[in-house]
């Protein structure tokens, strides 16, 4: 299923595979999985003000390259290895490498792309809009 944002430019496309998620409602509730081409996503809290994830990335894969117009997401790496493209001109962005206990803010506006040195576990924590993301390029077609 793929959805539109509301009064958003056409750039910003929703993510496939949002709507698998389903916001929880109760005081108790399980963890969802949904599945990505480079691993997989938990999402673990979303609520009207924020947001929780754990994304799984296989050695060798990548995210797209991406930013967002209002979601504002800190990145913490759990286990593993990452090189995170980033930077505000995707002519210029700089690499670096991160490790467990790591951490990174991905402020509205920056493009950032996470590439798995190693199998790695990523923590997000986000304010609640999943689906604000621009892709600006993809290995799997996403884009």
């Amino acid at each position: 299923m793929r959805l539109a944002l509301v009064h958003a430019p056409a750039a910003f496309r929703a993510v496939d595979c949002v709507m698998a998620f389903r916001k929880p409602e109760a005081t108790f509730f399980a963890t969802q999985r949904v599945e990505k081409p480079w691993g997989h996503e938990l999402l673990w809290a979303w609520s009207e003000r924020y947001a929780g994830k754990i994304l799984h990335v296989r050695a060798g894969e990548s995210l797209s390259l991406q930013r967002h117009r209002e979601k504002d997401e800190t990145l913490s790496v759990l286990t593993g290895r990452i090189a995170v493209e980033h930077g505000d001109d995707p002519a210029g962005l700089g690499t670096r490498e991160m490790t467990s206990g790591d951490c990174l803010r991905v402020r509205p506006g920056m493009l950032h792309r996470i590439r798995a040195i190693e199998d790695t576990d990523i923590l997000e924590v986000s304010t609640p809009e999943l689906s604000d993301v621009e892709r600006l390029e993809d290995r799997y077609g996403r884009a």
